[in-house]
């Protein structure tokens, strides 16, 4: 079993897929069910998400297994035999790994003897951009299972091996990000007062949105305002640029902070734009809301651990990455819990990460034990 299960996990590193693309991915671990556990499928869940279903009778808890398909625009540094065949791609988040640890539990699950409730594995595309599942959600094929609870895990490096990480307060941040576009006017570069360029609008705002930083974990007013791209003019030298652009991504610990920190920062951009004489245009996108773990949850993931004789941390405070099973928290009583990949593993989205396969038995255990708790309640 355990051998199928990491050949997969090595097929899927083989073969990633980025965001929205996912329908190769989605077809292995279809076969890869049909093969060793065949079921109702729900396939192109508002995109290429899909969900394996087993049912256990009418009545009962329904209970949903989440993981992720998508994979990276990373190039795989990795010179092992399973690396990325993909040019520019790559499984840098565990992804591989986490879906190899939901479809391994068809294994375990053909053996059950469950009188009521349901399973449902679900393998959700697009998680890296915030969009998946949002788009989950909006299918009515997947409301329509009525879910009781959905549980996920995400794989921590730096945290020791097979611990599980459970926070009472959520499990990810609230991630939003923005671009500006400003529009001033040519002019020679001789002669810049004869324009209108963006250059000092572009610092003025870094300077301001940097000033909003208040970094500390613990803090209620936690947020990380992060420039990651810039553009203006060209490479032109005798023009002075009319056109800039920047991008942020922004993170706070609630969906009400993250409001009124929009709030601030429209009437930043308002006052520089004004005083500059520039347009300028605003987009918000790649929305991941806060991932809060439901009470109820918490205390059933807390229970497995303990049921399995892991590691339990309790964190203080959610993981500053952005995690879109937080769609999910707004409607289900949800828990995603860390499982420790080790003190010595690269960091997520670091180009030399891989996915311990040793945290394969370890992941199934945790979500085994959740189910057979939550049928058998």
């Amino acid at each position: 079993m355990i051998q199928n299960i990491k050949k997969l996990r090595k097929a899927l590193h083989r073969h990633p897929e980025v965001s929205g693309s996912e329908k190769a991915t989605a077809e292995q671990i279809r076969n890869f069910i049909n093969t060793h556990h065949p079921t109702q499928i729900l396939d192109e869940l508002g995109g290429h998400s899909l969900a394996a279903i087993y049912e256990y009778g009418a009545t009962g808890k329904t209970i949903v297994i989440r993981c992720e398909l998508d994979a990276l625009p990373i190039a795989e540094e990795n010179s092992f035999a399973h690396a990325s065949t993909i040019p520019g791609v790559s499984h840098k988040c565990g992804h591989d790994g986490h879906m190899a640890i939901v479809a391994g539990l068809v294994f375990w699950i053909k053996t059950q003897t469950f009188s009521k409730g349901k399973i449902v594995l679900l393998f959700q595309a697009a998680e890296e951009t915030g969009k998946g599942a949002c788009s989950v959600l909006q299918d009515p094929r997947f409301t329509d299972l009525r879910p009781d609870f959905v549980f996920a895990l995400h794989n921590i490096p730096g945290a020791s091996l097979h611990s599980i990480l459970l926070m009472e307060n959520g499990f990810s941040s609230e991630v939003l990000s923005c671009s500006i576009a400003l529009k001033g006017q040519e002019s020679h570069a001789a002669a810049p007062e004869n324009g209108i360029n963006p250059g000092l609008a572009l610092a003025e705002i870094i300077q301001a949105l940097d000033s909003l930083n208040h970094l500390e974990p613990e803090a209620t007013h936690y947020q990380v305002l992060t420039p990651v791209h810039m553009i203006m003019g060209q490479k032109s030298y005798g023009i002075s640029p009319a056109n800039g652009e920047l991008h942020y991504t922004i993170r706070t610990r609630s969906g009400e902070r993250m409001e009124a920190l929009k709030a601030v920062l429209q009437d930043i951009f308002q006052k520089v734009c004004t005083r500059h004489r520039l347009l300028f245009e605003v987009k918000w996108f790649e929305h991941f809301p806060a991932s809060a773990n439901n009470l109820l949850a918490n205390r059933q993931v807390a229970k497995a651990a303990d049921d399995n004789g892991f590691q339990l941390i309790h964190r203080p405070h959610p993981f500053a990455f952005g995690e879109d099973f937080g769609w999910f928290s707004k409607q289900y009583k949800t828990a995603m819990f860390g499982l420790g990949a080790g003190l010595q593993t690269p960091a997520l989205h670091n180009a030399s990460y891989d996915f311990p396969d040793a945290l394969l038995e370890t992941g199934m255990s945790m979500f085994q034990t959740l189910i057979k708790n939550t049928l058998e309640q």
